[in-house]
Order: C-alpha cells, then structure tokens, then sequence
C-alpha cells in the first residue's frame, strides 16, 4: 500500500482540532495513525476512546489532561499513553500549533469516541 500526502484528507472535528487520517484501513484492524493538529489557545473537547492510544508529539506546547491526574507539560519527543476508556484532553499553551502522532490500538472508528462534555 502506498497513499500520496496529496491524497490525504485533513478535517476540522467536533472536538476541536484539526485530524489527518494517516493509516486506518478496515482490512488491518490492528491499528490506526492519525496526525492531529491543534491551534494556539484551544482546548480539546473532553473525551475517552474504547481502544488505547498514545500521542507522539512532535512540535508546539501544550498541557495533557488525562483522567483524574494534575494537567502536565508536553513537547516535541514527548509520548503520552492514554488506556482505554481514559478521560482525555489537551491544551495548546504555545504561539504555535501544537503537532502530534495518534496511534490507536486497535484502530480508531467513529464508535470508538465518546464526548465527556
């Protein structure tokens, strides 16, 4: 399989960033990759997924909020494991968009989210 960066699709989502599906395909259900971008000053929308994830972030600031644990600092090179089920969101606290890695095991489907506002 081989997908061109010109065929890929970027969408504005409900919970507030910006998400370019990378690798999600139904025939491999195993994983999912997708490249999340979120703006200067935006908080995302509070949420849990029913597979585990992990965040690779690789530009921008922000602040992890992840379950009942005190808010933390990321950066680029930081790796944040989310379980399922997991309350997540994140904050941009830089001037510039806050870039990271999402992959999801198994992969990521729509009925895999939940809205927690």
């Amino acid at each position: 399989m081989h997908t061109r960066s010109d065929d890929l699709k970027t969408v504005y989502t409900d919970e507030r960033c910006f998400i370019t599906e990378l690798v999600n395909d139904p025939d491999h259900p195993g994983a999912s990759v997708a490249l999340c971008r979120v703006a200067p000053g935006i908080l995302t929308q509070r949420h849990s997924l029913s597979v585990r994830e992990w965040y690779l972030v690789q530009s921008g600031q922000g602040e992890m909020h992840l379950g009942d644990a005190a808010p933390f600092e990321i950066g680029p090179g930081d790796v944040v494991a989310i379980p399922a089920g997991a309350a997540q969101q994140v904050r941009n606290t830089g001037s510039e968009d806050l870039i990271f890695q999402c992959l999801c095991l198994p992969r990521f489907t729509p009925g895999c989210y939940r809205n927690l506002e």
